[in-house]
């Protein structure tokens, strides 16, 4: 009976992360269409902190409640399922362009960040001061992508209208999509995760291994739905942004506020192995970028067999 419960949390939280998934990205697309604002940096600004909110509940119930190791590995093992599986899946339904322009710096900027995180990780616990590094970081990411956004020219009306079909207008409906979709994600999200730790505990896998995998790919979703959405609505731009953003967001927004509350003490497994695939997968993409390359159904298919090479190790 409880492992019925599990599952049916489970089947309500996925129902909540496709909703708030489409809600947040039509309401993303409308603020692009309407402002002019490249869709990139929609993706890594109000789609990632949208994406990134139930890591964020996750790592910080977790930690104020004992368990770093689901904090630390929530992050590591997110970082890792948003380039190999939330990349991985929508590239088989549309081919995503790493062409865009400023993509490189903020890619950069996520090698340097998960670098930072490792040097944070050998010289543990994670303070207070340096959660407040962190957030100092963010903020100057978040000045700099918003001072980065460029007004671009319409394309074609008629093109314009065909890939607008169904999106948001008018400033309220906007902020109304935006907000359902905020709201939907993290309720999605805490339910998936409260099914499958119950889950897991049943089956008796480690706190570390929750961490990076199940938790993970669980608050993981709402980067997954996200991407999916916008490779249907051919918006690749989205879909990288948002990946790219969300990485930056779970080391520099959820480990600096986390830190802010408590000293996260790190794993030394998480040292020997995971870290080290996080950065692997951070510089894949990174060269993708630098390369103005186009992530193809074949490399999704590599992405994703890397996937769950990876879960297949750590169990």
């Amino acid at each position: 009976m409880p492992e019925f419960l599990d599952f049916l949390k489970l089947f309500g939280g996925f129902v909540y992360l496709l909703m708030g998934g489409e809600l947040l990205v039509r309401g993303a697309l409308g603020l692009s269409k309407e402002s002019n604002i490249p869709p990139v940096v929609v993706g890594m600004t109000v789609v990632a902190m949208g994406t990134s909110a139930p890591e964020l509940m996750v790592s910080t119930f977790s930690a104020l409640s004992g368990y770093p190791g689901i904090a630390i590995g929530n992050v590591i093992g997110s970082n890792i399922a948003n380039i190999l599986l939330v990349l991985g899946v929508p590239v088989l339904i549309y081919p995503i362009s790493c062409g865009q322009e400023g993509l490189s710096r903020q890619t950069s900027l996520m090698v340097a960040v998960s670098l930072m995180f490792i040097v944070m990780c050998v010289f543990e616990p994670i303070t207070f001061l340096e959660g407040i590094f962190l957030l100092v970081v963010l903020f100057g990411f978040l000045i700099a992508a918003t001072r980065g956004a460029s007004v671009i020219p319409m394309d074609d009306p008629e093109e314009e209208m065909d890939r607008g079909l169904g999106l948001p207008t008018y400033p309220s409906t906007i902020t109304l999509f935006i907000v359902l979709g905020v709201i939907s994600l993290p309720l999605g999200a805490d339910l998936v995760v409260e099914g499958g730790v119950g889950l897991a505990s049943t089956w008796g896998v480690s706190e570390a291994v929750i961490g990076l995998s199940l938790i993970a790919l669980g608050t993981s979703l709402p980067e997954l739905s996200t991407t999916v959405i916008a490779a249907l609505h051919k918006s690749s731009d989205v879909a990288i942004g948002n990946v790219v953003g969300s990485n930056l967001f779970n080391i520099l927004a959820i480990l600096g506020i986390t830190s802010l509350l408590t000293d996260i003490p790190v794993d030394p497994l998480f040292l020997r192995f995971d870290v080290w695939i996080m950065f692997a997968c951070a510089v894949v993409l990174w060269i993708f970028v630098l390369l103005k390359g186009t992530i193809t159904r074949v490399w999704g298919g590599v992405f994703l067999a890397a996937y769950f090479s990876y879960l297949a190790i750590i169990y």
